[in-house]
């Protein structure tokens, strides 16, 4: 079919056209008109885009991811917000409600659910685009009860957002009220166990008693190692001493036993003139001999005496090295003590100073989430109240003739084109070498008939009687 044959058979069938053009138009008017009218009142809301929370004062990431908006869309068309403005409102409480609700349901289910239902359907959301504006519009009959409704909407959706934000704050902050006992108790028991230790070890400050015993120690050592040195000049000069008192420098040092040993020598001098002129038996050679003998005793005497005290000097080295070796034997075991009670001490404090920090954070978190579960501010504010619209939305009169004109048409044609199916005519030469498969010589034109004059319509011939003179 090429588009003269479309336009033949359009001007063919004209008439299905047109008179199923003309009954669709007729029928969408005649249902326009018996439709109610339908009023719909909007609402706007804003919701706050600063990211931070009104009361702690804290980031809230949420409202910067890109589901929000859809969120919060969710959130206006839920089943939860619905029941709350039907609570509000208190509809299911109405008596023709509830008389609507026997005979929609026939009491199957509850009449607030059957409510919230209905009303959801006549509920639009719409998000303005690039701002944090949302439009709550409700669709309804009366003007009066679509502004009601969607301003009930605005009010619910703020309640139901506030409830959302300070439920799973009511939970952490109950939760955080059992755990703040436990954690304090273990905070105190750390605490009275420190203190315990410190008291049967006598440390207050461990670090400080440290140093000082360490000091103290490490003087031990010093003079141990002086004494050690002491104790060796001391043994050695002994060792000399005792094999050889005469040659030993503590005894040559001596004043008096210089002393005796010159008198000894001049006692001997005397003595060998004595004996070179004198018999033995001579009174003066039997004194020279006498004070020699003295003087020799008593040099052995006083010999024998520096070589004790040397003896003596190396014993009190040697006690002094066993005393400052036992001395800082026990000071290096007291350092030792002191570093393990260090080591102890620092671990009880760290747990005292962990129970304290997890005691206080959440004793912080217990506040913060205390002051969010009392908190009833709410981000979302509205930004322009619904109210009772003048004009009806719907039907929308000029949209259905439209669309009654298109579809009208369409089906028309649709028609025009079955009718044509179901009996096809010959149209044109081309319907003839389609259907026949045969060359036209030619084409016969029907002339049309010459319209006689008014004249023409009277009988030809006149009765004489008649005739005009």
């Amino acid at each position: 079919m090429n588009f003269t044959q479309f336009l033949l058979i359009l001007r063919a069938r004209y008439k299905i056209i047109f008179v199923t053009l003309f009954s669709i138009v007729t029928i969408t008017m005649i249902i326009a008109l018996l439709l109610p009218k339908t009023f719909t009142a909007t609402t706007s809301l804003v919701l706050n885009y600063k990211g931070t929370d009104p009361v702690t004062g804290v980031a809230m990431p949420s409202q910067l991811m890109p589901g929000y908006m859809a969120t919060q869309i969710d959130i206006i068309k839920s089943k939860t917000v619905a029941l709350k403005v039907v609570d509000d409102l208190k509809m299911a409480e109405s008596e023709t409600v509830k008389q609507q609700f026997l005979d929609a349901t026939g009491n199957r289910g509850t009449a607030r659910d059957w409510v919230a239902n209905l009303i959801s359907s006549n509920v639009e959301v719409e998000p303005s685009r690039d701002s944090g504006v949302i439009n709550i519009s409700f669709s309804a009959a009366d003007p009066e009860f679509a502004a009601t409704m969607a301003n009930a909407y605005a009010t619910a959706y703020q309640n139901a957002a506030v409830d959302l934000k300070i439920a799973p704050a009511q939970k952490a902050s109950t939760y955080l009220n059992a755990q703040l006992k436990s954690l304090r108790d273990n905070f105190e028991t750390a605490q009275r166990k420190l203190s315990k230790y410190q008291q049967d070890n006598n440390i207050d400050d461990a670090d400080n008693r440290l140093g000082v015993e360490t000091a103290r120690m490490n003087e031990l050592s010093s003079q141990l190692v002086a004494v050690q040195g002491q104790l060796i000049d001391a043994s050695s000069r002994q060792a000399q001493a005792q094999s050889n008192a005469s040659s030993s420098p503590d005894v040559m040092s001596s004043g008096l036993i210089q002393g005796i040993r010159n008198s000894l020598m001049t006692a001997e001098a005397k003595f060998a003139e004595i004996s070179q002129r004198l018999a033995p038996n001579h009174p003066q050679y039997q004194s020279a001999k006498s004070e020699v003998d003295n003087l020799r005793a008593s040099l052995n005497q006083q010999i024998g005496l520096a070589s004790a005290s040397v003896s003596s000097n190396a014993r009190i080295q040697k006690q002094r090295e066993s005393e400052i070796q036992a001395a800082l034997t026990a000071q290096r075991e007291k350092v030792m003590a002191l570093n393990l009670a260090r080591d102890d001490l620092k671990l009880l404090v760290n747990e005292v100073q962990a129970a304290q920090r997890a005691y206080e954070a959440a004793s912080n978190r217990y506040t913060q989430t205390s002051l969010e579960s009392r908190s009833t501010q709410s981000d979302i504010a509205i930004l322009n109240q619904a109210i009772a619209p003048l004009s009806p939305t719907g039907p929308k009169i000029k949209l259905m003739a439209l669309l009654s004109v298109f579809f009208g048409s369409m089906l028309g044609l649709g028609l025009a084109i079955i009718a044509e199916i179901m009996d096809r005519r010959v149209r044109s030469t081309h319907d003839l070498i389609e259907v026949l498969n045969v060359p036209v010589l030619g084409v016969l034109h029907q002339d049309k008939p010459k319209k006689r004059p008014l004249l023409g319509l009277l009988p030809p011939m006149l009765p004489p009687a008649l005739k005009p003179n």
